[in-house]
């Protein structure tokens, strides 16, 4: 379930001008935002000078604000956007109103205000978005929505710490840990965890739980007797152990070294345990997991999982059929449960190379689909962001696989798979996000990779 939008609402009024005319836009605006249901963090009233907004900041400060939105009524000087905007380091929108062309006095001057803004803030290098309407453009409405919700990722991130579990196989840099890098962009706080102390936890887990968790899952999977009980129950204690080190650690999501040490050590696969904690198994918050430790494959899990309140599955693309315009989608078993077509119920079963469970093995429902990536292919950050359309059709391999038709013909993506050099890991979700994430790169100043047949939206 998500929570609803926060929003700092402060109005700017010099005054000089039509003061009445600019509190009815005030006014005006104020109901609209209220009936798209924001929560509003309000002033007591507008701000008319500097020393007004040194009394506005301490309002201000320590507030879970997702979007400054500063209505600029009247024309004003710049100082007082710039104050507010470095005082409160959160996404910032300027909202100026258009106003009849009467041949008489200029009333608001609304326009000029803003572009006096934009000057200042650009030369201080302060990252802002700005709209030009009225309160009843439901564009503006929308354009709201979408900062307030790259707003409010951007807010959770900075207090998020995330698990890698090992170290990523040898030959997968797509795979590759920068932890000063995530931390220096996004806040994000990153915990290495060693396999082997994953394993130690594992083993001790009592049969007693396991007993429990397996009683759960029996709910979901009918056919969990026809599987290496053992083994079985490693993956089982696995699930256990590394949701205890999530909770402990207080970890948002989780990379793990998924192979091979967890069928040599172990006796199981990590598969069906990641899983279960991306889904959100037993009544716990979903906790995204990437496999083959991709810290920012997970990260692009734990985004997705953000904008839309749902679980996030990271896959790879193993094969692409240009008549069809498909892509299949594959991840040995790991996808959450919540995303297996209803109409062929998931079963458990093996790794195909390995022969060990457990993994989910079902076909991925049909329905609409954001797929992003957190891409470091040209050496520097950038959002990858595409969309399309999960069909109803053949599963085209076991374990947990469905079949994607992008928003773009499959000749293109593959093009710029290979071209770009993108990562062999994509993350999706369900539901259309790509206008967020769009939002969300615009926040954080990252370059677009955009995998729709429509350009970037400017």
């Amino acid at each position: 379930m998500l929570r609803k939008l926060t929003i700092a609402f402060a109005t700017l009024i010099r005054s000089t001008f039509d003061v009445a005319y600019a509190e009815e836009m005030i006014r005006q605006a104020r109901s609209q935002l209220l009936s798209a249901e924001f929560e509003l963090i309000e002033l007591s009233q507008p701000i008319t000078n500097l020393e007004e907004v040194d009394h506005a900041i301490k309002q201000l400060l320590d507030k879970p604000i997702d979007l400054l939105l500063i209505f600029q009524a009247t024309f004003a000087d710049s100082t007082m956007i710039t104050s507010l905007s470095q005082a409160l380091q959160v996404p910032l929108l300027l909202w100026a109103i258009p106003e009849p062309w009467t041949g008489g006095r200029l009333r608001l001057n609304s326009l000029c205000g803003i572009n006096l803004a934009a000057h200042a803030l650009t030369l201080r290098d302060r990252k802002f978005d700005y709209c030009y309407g009225s309160p009843q453009d439901s564009e503006i409405i929308n354009k709201i929505r979408l900062l307030a919700m790259a707003g409010s990722v951007q807010r959770q991130l900075r207090s998020t710490r995330l698990g890698v579990v090992g170290q990523h196989p040898d030959g997968m840099d797509s795979c590759h840990l920068d932890a000063p890098l995530i931390n220096n962009v996004f806040g994000i706080e990153i915990e290495s965890i060693d396999l082997q102390d994953v394993f130690d936890r594992a083993r001790a887990i009592p049969d007693q739980m396991v007993a429990q968790i397996r009683q759960e899952l029996d709910r979901s999977l009918n056919n969990l007797p026809e599987l290496d009980q053992a083994a079985l129950n490693g993956s089982l204690r696995v699930y256990r152990a590394l949701f205890e080190l999530a909770y402990e650690k207080g970890l948002s999501g989780l990379a793990v070294r998924c192979w091979p040490e967890f069928f040599t050590h172990m006796g199981c696969a990590a598969c069906g345990a990641m899983s279960l904690l991306s889904d959100g198994f037993m009544g716990q918050a979903p906790i995204p997991c990437g496999c083959e430790a991709d810290i920012n494959g997970t990260i692009s899990q734990l985004i997705l999982q953000m904008l839309s309140g749902e679980p996030s599955f990271g896959t790879d693309m193993v094969g692409i059929d240009m008549n069809d315009n498909l892509i299949a989608l594959w991840h040995c078993g790991l996808a959450p449960l919540s995303m297996a077509d209803p109409k062929s119920p998931a079963k458990g079963t093996i790794h195909s190379n390995r022969h060990l469970p457990l993994l989910m093995d079902f076909k991925l429902k049909p329905g609409l689909v954001t797929y992003a990536r957190l891409s470091r292919a040209s050496g520097n950050l950038r959002m990858v962001i595409g969309s399309g359309e999960i069909i109803d059709g053949p599963k085209p391999f076991s374990g947990t696989a469905g079949l994607l038709k992008p928003f773009l013909p499959t000749e293109t993506f593959l093009e710029m798979l290979m071209k770009e050099g993108l990562e062999h890991h994509i993350s999706l979700t369900y539901g259309d996000f790509s206008e967020e994430l769009k939002a969300l790169a615009g926040i954080y100043g990252l370059p677009i990779l955009w995998l729709n047949e429509k350009e970037v939206p400017q």
